[in-house]
């Protein structure tokens, strides 16, 4: 079944063909028949990991994010390669980032972080029952593990001071859902 509203693709090109990313200029028909362009972005998804410990602490990364230019306090997360299954690479970046291991996983759906111009699907987990190791991040990340009360958390994305999405998403599902 067609939705009401839609685009559809009728031409176009690719712009930029990276490591990570795409970049293409599609000429799209409009649901009025009119023409348009859209840039779309090409992302192979990632994931975002909301880790508990036993005394309900949050596990958070506070990293410089250079497009934004700001350091940011985060959940866990990372770019899935090609064919990974979000899971694992779920279980990959809370290892690389905090040095956590998790023994229990809740799948918290996905999201779509920027859908005014990108494909990327982002899947936030919830992991609990941790057990501490050594953190081993890639070469050129420098991330600070933080771990405060979720209701900490929650109260500083409710009042704006954390303003990445997925955290933002995770902490909101995993309240909703009273984990």
């Amino acid at each position: 079944m067609q939705s009401k509203f839609f685009e559809k693709r009728t031409g176009g090109q690719l712009e930029y063909d990276g490591k990570y990313l795409k970049v293409r200029l599609d000429d799209v028909e409009l649901v009025n028949g009119h023409a348009a362009k859209r840039v779309v972005v090409e992302h192979p998804g990632g994931v975002g990991v909301l880790a508990l410990t036993r005394d309900d602490k949050a596990v958070l990364v506070r990293q410089y994010r250079y497009p934004v230019g700001e350091e940011l306090l985060e959940i866990p997360a990372g770019k899935l390669e090609r064919g990974e299954i979000p899971l694992d690479c779920a279980k990959r970046e809370l290892s690389e980032e905090t040095g956590y291991e998790a023994a229990n996983w809740t799948d918290l759906g996905f999201i779509y972080p920027t859908p005014g111009y990108s494909d990327e699907r982002l899947y936030l987990f919830l992991a609990s029952g941790l057990t501490p190791g050594e953190t081993h991040p890639d070469t050129d990340e420098f991330v600070e593990t933080v771990e405060m009360p979720l209701t900490e958390l929650l109260a500083l994305v409710a009042n704006g001071e954390i303003s990445d999405a997925k955290t933002v998403a995770a902490a909101a599902r995993a309240a909703l859902s009273n984990m």
